[in-house]
């Protein structure tokens, strides 16, 4: 968004430090100017806010049609920093060991206290962020991604504009057959926040969720992933306002355009069921 120079400067410098061979790298100004970057460095101004997906879909866009030009593309928050030098080069050697690996997730680190925040631990078992596994989802700002997956299976949903974008591309690619790995050992630091600092959180959360199931999931499934989530929701007990906000996202995801629905195969709910998180939550 323009507003983070020096970090967006810090993060592009630890890019460059990267093991092997250099990183080709494209600034994303989504809706706002790129400040000054390195030599070298593309950037692609957007003249509106795409929102998340539409920003990284442009980015894809940019090293040609699904990203072909390069077979790897890796996302990086602006405010986030590639601690290490190898990092790059565990991109490179995790997909070349492994045909069907699709997508990446990079463990995210606070820089002062080295913690791992739970959410961010991509599975339902995230007690220990040190273990890398097998997941069914992966961490926006920090990941890579084989750009075969995107030209199967197509980019990241524009309309979500933020939340849950990740899970959609996610199920997609795991019906396609690829397979999604949290890798402890790559790390990107990050400050830690709360996603509920954006004012649109609780509505776009709840009506996107509901895109997602209306999207991916097989129709007997729907209403069982839904009225989990809602049940869990007030559990949690958020504030009146918040409440408020997330019914008339869950209403609005309800009453407006979804996109495609290509519900995924059994096969495929078997899957993440044995990957220890059934599309049930």
């Amino acid at each position: 968004m323009g507003n983070r120079p020096e970090e967006l400067r810090a993060l592009l410098d630890s890019v460059a430090k990267q093991d092997g061979d250099p990183v080709e790298v494209v600034v994303v100004g989504n809706g706002s100017p790129v400040p000054d970057v390195p030599g070298g460095v593309r950037t692609v101004e957007l003249p509106e806010n795409l929102g998340i997906p539409g920003g990284r879909n442009a980015g894809i866009e940019a090293f040609g049609p699904s990203g072909r030009d390069v077979d790897i593309l890796m996302f990086l928050d602006d405010d986030g920093l590639l601690p290490e030098h190898d990092t790059a080069e565990l991109c490179r050697g995790a997909f070349t060991d492994d045909a069907r690996l699709g997508i990446v997730s990079f463990r995210i680190a606070d820089p002062g206290t080295g913690v791992t925040q739970r959410r961010h631990v991509p599975r339902l078992r995230a007690s220990d962020p040190m273990r890398s596994s097998r997941v069914t989802t992966f961490l926006g700002g920090a990941n890579a991604v084989r750009t075969q997956v995107f030209a199967e299976v197509g980019g990241l949903p524009d309309a979500f504009f933020y939340a849950h974008e990740e899970t959609d591309l996610a199920w997609r690619a795991l019906d396609a057959g690829w397979a999604i790995d949290y890798r402890s050992d790559m790390v990107l630091h990050h400050p830690t926040t709360a996603p509920s600092r954006h004012a649109v959180y609780h509505r776009m959360v709840a009506r996107n969720r509901v895109w997602l199931a209306r999207r991916n999931l097989p129709a007997v499934l729907v209403p069982v992933y839904l009225g989990v989530w809602l049940a869990l929701t007030l559990l949690r007990r958020p504030s009146i306002p918040a409440l408020r906000a997330w019914f008339g996202g869950f209403r609005e995801g309800w009453t407006t355009d979804c996109g495609p629905r290509r519900p995924m195969r059994w096969r495929t709910v078997w899957r993440l069921t044995r990957l220890g998180r059934p599309p049930i939550i």
